[in-house]
């Protein structure tokens, strides 16, 4: 079982639809936070020691995880899907975008 956890700045469109897309996933244990604290749930060190693999939405997401979380970071592997943040909860687009994005990185 691996731990994915999806990044976004609020929380509140792109990772929960990344999370809600894997969650039922046998493979995969799932979870969603943003960086701002502003956030539906706000990234935590829990969060990122708990990951096996971080996807953040855009790079200045993962610019924020280093700045916030530089030696919890050492190890783990961050990709950055470069998904602009113009999409709704579930949006169709959205959907697709992270199932391509995502399924090619864990293949």
């Amino acid at each position: 079982m691996k731990n994915l956890l999806f990044i976004c700045s609020r929380n509140q469109w792109r990772s929960p639809t990344a999370e809600s897309i894997w969650r039922k996933h046998p493979d995969f244990d799932v979870r969603s936070a943003g960086t701002s604290p502003k956030a539906r749930r706000t990234v935590s060190s829990a969060d990122i020691r708990w990951a096996d693999i971080i996807f953040v939405m855009e790079q200045k997401h993962k610019n924020r995880l280093k700045a916030e979380f530089t030696r919890t970071l050492d190890h783990k592997t961050i990709h950055v899907l470069n998904i602009p943040d113009e999409y709704q909860y579930m949006d169709s687009e959205l959907v697709e975008e992270l199932q391509v994005a995502v399924n090619a990185l864990l293949d």
